[in-house]
């Protein structure tokens, strides 16, 4: 635990000295509260609307940026040593492949949450504060299972990257795969479905194309956030077929867990035939 206490420390230290932590923080922060109070600026509303149509704005942003971000922090965690020349150095000392990467994997996870509870937990401040007559018991609720939602997500995407940088051998490569997997899940996947949707005529199968929904993280958050909410008019396009889901909430949210504890696993096989 000490190995990886260490590398997960360094990596924290990095992040504080590169400013990775107040940057994110702080976009993450300027982001919410713009959304909070603006986010009905096209239907001619400003100002504040409502706890549920801010979670629902947050969590299509964040479905965009917290993918985007941890796979920026982490694309280069293990071939960015090697090109280095530091990953044959770690390895020297008695550290185990498989604890270097979960130190990484804390070091970054650490970053990602700490940012997620500054960033948005000032939007959530701030909705309290200025705010009248808002359901603090609600807004503790929905920005609690946000934020953890949030940085369970970004949790899946530095896994991802794990995979890429223990699989390739230069930076550029790791780079270019991390966006293509950005733009698969976040981007293609959804559009794919709907196409499937269309060429089908609505003939594919409708009991199985709800379940397709949980092949996507993104789309597993989604439906954490849209979920327990009185007002289901928020969900729209493919989010619409989550509604047939027969299973709970919590099930989702084992899904999203199962979703960060598998790319790990294959990180770890990864690096353990990667090449020194």
């Amino acid at each position: 635990m000490t190995q990886i206490w260490n590398i997960a420390r360094k990596e924290l230290s990095d992040g504080l000295r590169n400013r990775w932590l107040l940057a994110i923080s702080l976009l993450f922060a300027v982001l919410a509260v713009g959304i909070a109070w603006l986010g009905a600026a096209a239907s001619g509303q400003l100002g504040f609307t409502s706890i549920p149509a801010t979670i629902a704005s947050l969590a299509s942003l964040a479905t965009f940026l917290v993918p985007l971000i941890a796979l920026l922090l982490a694309y280069d965690a293990v071939v960015g040593e090697d090109e280095g020349g530091t990953l044959m150095l770690l390895l020297t000392y008695p550290l185990g492949r498989g604890q270097l990467l979960l130190g990484k994997f804390v070091g970054h996870g650490l970053i990602l949450a700490l940012a997620t509870l500054i960033g948005f937990g000032c939007a959530a401040l701030a909705i309290a504060v200025l705010v009248k007559d808002v359901e603090l018991g609600l807004l503790v609720w929905a920005f609690g299972r946000f934020m953890l939602s949030s940085t369970l997500l970004g949790w899946v995407f530095l896994a991802m990257a794990y995979v890429l940088s223990s699989k390739v051998t230069e930076k550029s490569s790791a780079a270019g795969l991390a966006l293509g997997v950005w733009f698969a899940f976040v981007l293609v996947f959804d559009l794919a479905l709907l196409a499937l949707l269309v060429l089908s005529q609505g003939k594919f199968s409708p009991d199985l194309l709800p379940w397709l929904l949980l092949l996507n993280p993104a789309d597993v958050y989604r439906l954490i956030n849209l979920s327990g909410f009185a007002d289901s008019g928020t969900a729209a396009g493919v989010m619409a077929l989550g509604g047939d889901l027969p299973i709970g909430g919590w099930w989702l949210w084992l899904c999203l867990l199962l979703w960060v504890g598998v790319p790990l696993l294959l990180a770890y096989g990864v690096i353990l035939r990667r090449p020194t």
